[in-house]
Parts: C-alpha cells; structure tokens; sequence
C-alpha cells in the first residue's frame, strides 16, 4: 500500500483532537505540556505495534495483531494518536515490521506508554525548566521527545537497556531534531556521566528503589517511579532526596503498571504441583479469600502491593482453581483450595508464605482499609521501609 500525501495533515488533526481530549480530562492542565503533545509527532516512533484481538485462540492465549501504515493505514494512525499503550516487543525478539506476524500470548518487553500516563508521570514529577532530568526506559523514545520539546535536549539524558531499542529512539528523536543524550544502560544503576540530576523518571518498575539513583539526585531533588513485585502489585512512588542521601516520599494514587526493569524480573519456579506435593497434609481453613489479592479491582490491586512488603519473594499461579504460592528464595510454598464455602491453607518451608499475607489483611482491615496516599516510604542505602500510622507492621521482618 502507497503511503498517504497527506500523513502529516492527517496526523496534526489527530494529535490535535488527542490534546484536545486530555486537556478537557484534566491531564494536560499545564499549556507547556499540552503544546508538547501539540508539537510531538507520536508517529514517528511507533512505524509498527501490536494490539489485541477481540478474542482469545483456543488455547485462551491473547491473540496480537500487528499493525502498521502499509497494512490498515486508518487503524494505524487512530491507535496511535489514541491514549492507549501500545506494544512494540515480546519477549525481547524484535519485529519484522516489513513482514510482521499474529502472535498468540507472550510478554510483552517493550511499549509506547499511553499518552496521558506519559505526561502524568512528567508533571507529577513536577518537572519544569531549568531542570536536568534522567529518564530510565527510552522505549520509542516518545516520552523523551516530550521532554525535549518541553525542557530542551540539553537537559534531557534518557537511558535504555535494549540496545536495538535505542537506536530505533534515536534516529526517531535526531529526525525531529531533539537531541538528547542517549545511553545504553541499565536503570537498576541509573547513569553516572550525566549525575547529579535534578528530577529521575523511570518508564519501567523495580522491586525496590537502587541506592544509585539516590546517590544521582542533587539534595532537594525528586525521583519518581513505580515498584512492583512478583506478585505483579504496583504503586507510583514520588521521593524527595535528603542531604544525607535518604529519600522520604508518598505513594500515589491510581492504576498504574509498568514493565519490570529486565533484572528485577520474576524467575520461572517450575511445576507448581511439585511445590504443593512437599507440603504437609493438613490444612487449616483461613478467614480471607485468595480473590482479596487477586480478583480485578482498585483495592485488590492496593493488596498486592502491600501483601508484596511482607512476602517479597513469593509469585502465585492459579491451576484447577487451587492458588500456589511459591518462594523460590526461601523454598517456602503454600496452597489454598476452596471448599465449603471458604478457602483451606496448606504451608511448608521456613516461611509460612499464607500466614503472612492473612497478618497484613488482618492489620488493613483493623486501620479501616487506608488508601495508597496515606502510605509513605522511607528510602537508605540498602533498604526501604513502608510506613502507616495505623499499620505498624509493615513491612514484616525477613526471616
């Protein structure tokens, strides 16, 4: 299929309409930042993508339709010029563009977050000018283009840990003229060259915050990035760096999920029904549900964060709907099957992995179920702790 003359009109129109959206939604309520998303040309970074199909194949794998200009012209340039996150890299392979293929499943490695989490993420970092700013996870490099457009490529520094990755960015950004510094790196260590830094974004999560990144923040300076865990819960985080090296800082509201950091991913743990066949025979019954921290609502996705401080290293698999939970750091495990109207618990290992989870739900349910704001963390070298006034346990102690 011929290109389109008209792309460039046609685009303009688009991020016109898409600026317009998120102003009137409340995101855009800084003009320099709604000029930004005027100005930047989103196309440009993303020539292919995938987005999911309507339905499921029969294995009940997504099914991921690749989309570029030369196979659906009106639906590549829509989606792009649509707040939405699209995914640009499965499991680190990437794209024939010129001869892309339908995948069934697999992990998503690498995207162009939506539009409105982009600029949400800058302003809540309370990036302005005048501030020098490293962000972790070039991606397409649509992000960086804003802030270049916003701040200037002088004091822009964007780092990216795929390298491939990268240079698509960069020859993306240096068309339009933005000129950042750009580096092939790993966020886990930030980027010394370019430190001290004003404000530090990440587009990716940790498990927890790397004393790097403190260390590169002048005092008085702002970090912002999302923690995650094995049990896939997440919460925004915006710190301000102290003079003697430690952060304090608030979690913040919202659905939000980012790709883990490449080394902070979950390790496979093998076959769940090996983990359940070490467990002692008797069960106990328990007053809270799996669904607490699993089910697809705002609180359970609060609870997993805040069951993850307390059980840091545990992931969890559904498989004919009994729940594992597997420690791969301790060897710890544990199931939870329902029956009668309630759930049965079986632990093993040094760490009774359920007994945990069930102390934290204990104590949010005695603190009258606190939201993410009234959370704070406290960050030093070596470690992090989550405080609530209310919920003097967090985090449980390590065995």
């Amino acid at each position: 299929m011929t290109m389109p003359t008209d792309l460039e009109t046609d685009a303009a129109q688009l991020r016109h309409a898409m600026a317009k959206a998120l102003a009137e939604d409340g995101v855009l309520a800084d003009p320099a930042w709604r000029q930004a998303v005027e100005r930047v040309p989103r196309h440009r970074f993303v020539p292919g993508f995938y987005l999911p199909a309507a339905g499921r194949d029969e294995q009940g794998l997504t099914v991921w339709e690749p989309v570029t200009a030369e196979r659906d012209y009106g639906r590549w340039l829509a989606a792009t010029y649509s707040d939405t996150t699209l995914i640009t890299q499965f499991e680190s392979d990437e794209p024939d563009w010129k001869q892309p293929a339908v995948r069934h499943g697999g992990a998503p490695t690498s995207s162009s977050t939506l539009p409105s989490l982009v600029v949400r993420m800058w302003a809540d970092a309370d990036v302005s000018e005048g501030h020098t700013v490293l962000e972790i996870g070039t991606g397409t490099g649509y992000s960086t283009a804003l802030a270049c457009e916003r701040l200037g490529s002088a004091d822009v520094t964007s780092i990216e840990v795929d390298p491939h990755r990268l240079s698509q960015a960069a020859s993306a950004l240096y068309g339009l003229g933005y000129t950042p510094a750009l580096a092939v790196a790993d966020g886990l260590y930030g980027y010394w060259p370019e430190a001290r830094f004003d404000r530090i974004v990440a587009a990716c999560s940790f498990r927890a915050v790397p004393s790097a990144l403190l260390a590169q923040t002048r005092p008085g300076g702002k970090i912002l990035l999302t923690l995650s865990g094995w049990l896939y819960g997440y919460a925004r985080v915006l710190l301000t760096v102290g003079a003697d090296g430690t952060a304090e800082g608030r979690l913040l509201g919202g659905t939000v999920s980012f790709m883990s950091a490449r080394t902070h991913a979950a390790p496979k743990f093998g076959n769940p029904a090996h983990w359940a066949a070490g467990l002692p025979g008797k069960a106990r019954t328990t007053p809270h549900s799996p669904e607490r921290i699993s089910a697809a609502t705002q609180e359970a996705f609060h609870l997993r964060f805040l069951t993850q401080s307390a059980v840091p290293d545990v992931q969890m698999t559904t498989v004919d709907e009994v729940v594992h939970l597997v420690d791969v750091v301790t060897g710890s495990a544990a199931t939870l099957t329902p029956g009668n109207g309630g759930w049965a618990v079986r632990e093993g290992g040094p760490v009774k992995l359920w007994e945990r989870i069930e102390r934290v739900l204990d104590a949010y349910d005695a603190a009258g179920a606190p939201g993410p704001e009234t959370f704070a963390l406290h960050v030093y070298d070596g470690g992090q702790h989550l405080r609530h006034p209310q919920m003097p346990g967090l985090p449980l102690p390590r065995p």
